[in-house]
């Protein structure tokens, strides 16, 4: 393709100047974009096209740079089009000797895709710093919502702690007084009482047995939770004989309860013989608070070769299912029935924590027509 042709049809507008700027010669795209003809354009300075800012830069830098360098690169000018308004471009320029003398070739390049370029990426950038600046606040935000919630939570456990301590402080002291309640009532009843004294005798020490468990069991609640955790003193015993023993008092204190042992199996177990029986007295009364009383309470021990279990059985209504994952946790009752009969609601919390310092569990099955059973393997 002849020189000329390749001048004309070139992807960027083209002109060559001499060295004070008149435009010796332009390419079709230059004339296109300025909407002057090339007849028009040639004689006239270069500079005088541009606007007034652009000939102030082109006299100051831009001709001083191309007489020192011999070269500019991606210099930014607004040349004026023929209807008056701005085409921006960018100009490279290289310095070139004629015989005729030094000559200027220009290369003006648009800026329009350029410049949509630049806005989209100012655009994402100001938008990755408003993100930026977003997940910072967040970040800050979370740090003083954790901070206020961690405060709030040791103040919480300080208080929980604190309540804890008082009730064990409380149930102990209470244990003094209880039990000069429990052995005036046991002396008056071994005189000669009417019927209606040994009916009231009979409730005083009903009632303070009650107290008794509760007392008991908000002890070893909080030995539990504030403490070292329950303690035992465990030793070879005769299960068999410990529950059957701890059956015959627990008819004492639920006469209206029909109290049944099983025993299995044969041999001796190695546990707490006081804490077996605190494990035994609390599923009785659960039992008693919650079965069907017009029906026997069955408590079985069992003996094998590497095991022991104890399980207390109660006929009555199931236990509703969605109870069953948080019943052994502190506080949770399953209805309102018994309220006569049952303690604060540490039973069976404190028979699962006993299970557990023997290196056991407790487990729970309820149906309405089996009945409920619990049972403690060790």
């Amino acid at each position: 393709m002849p020189t000329e042709s390749l001048f004309d049809s070139a992807a960027c507008a083209l002109a060559v100047t001499q060295e004070d700027g008149t435009i010796l010669r332009v390419n079709l795209r230059l004339c296109d974009w300025l909407g002057f003809s090339a007849a028009e354009l040639h004689g006239r300075r270069f500079q005088d096209l541009l606007t007034m800012g652009g000939r102030i830069f082109y006299q100051t830098h831009l001709a001083p740079m191309l007489r020192m360098h011999g070269s500019v690169t991606e210099v930014k000018l607004d040349i004026r089009h023929c209807a008056g308004h701005k085409v921006t471009v960018l100009l490279n320029a290289n310095q070139r000797q004629e015989p005729d003398g030094v000559v200027y070739d220009l290369a003006l390049f648009g800026t329009t895709d350029r410049d949509k370029y630049e806005r989209e990426l100012l655009n994402a950038r100001k938008l990755a710093e408003a993100l930026l600046q977003e997940k910072t606040a967040t970040e800050l935000a979370l740090k003083q919502a954790q901070a206020e919630l961690s405060a709030a939570y040791a103040i919480a456990q300080r208080r929980a702690l604190f309540a804890e301590q008082m009730v064990a402080i409380v149930s102990h002291d209470l244990k003094n007084p209880l039990t000069a309640i429990r052995m005036a009532s046991d002396f008056l009843q071994r005189g000669e009482r009417t019927a209606k004294e040994r009916q009231l005798l009979r409730h005083i020490g009903q009632s303070s047995e009650r107290a008794h468990r509760m007392i008991a069991d908000l002890l070893d609640f909080t030995q539990a939770r504030v403490g070292q955790g329950i303690t035992i003193k465990a030793v070879p015993l005769d299960l068999h004989g410990v529950i059957e023993h701890a059956v015959d008092e627990l008819r004492v204190a639920f006469p209206t309860a029909t109290l049944v042992h099983q025993a299995e199996g044969h041999g001796q177990a190695c546990l707490d013989a006081d804490r077996v029986q605190q494990i035994i007295g609390n599923l009785v009364a659960n039992s008693v608070a919650y079965g069907d009383l017009l029906q026997p309470i069955t408590i079985t021990s069992r003996l094998g070769d590497n095991a022991c279990a104890i399980s207390v059985h109660n006929h009555g209504p199931a236990i509703p299912e969605a109870l069953l994952p948080g019943l052994f946790e502190p506080m949770t009752r399953g209805t309102d029935q018994g309220s006569e009969v049952r303690s604060v609601g540490l039973g069976l919390y404190i028979v699962r924590e006993l299970a557990k310092v023997h290196g056991g569990d407790v487990a729970v099955s309820s149906c309405a027509t089996a009945g409920t059973t619990f049972t403690v393997m060790f």
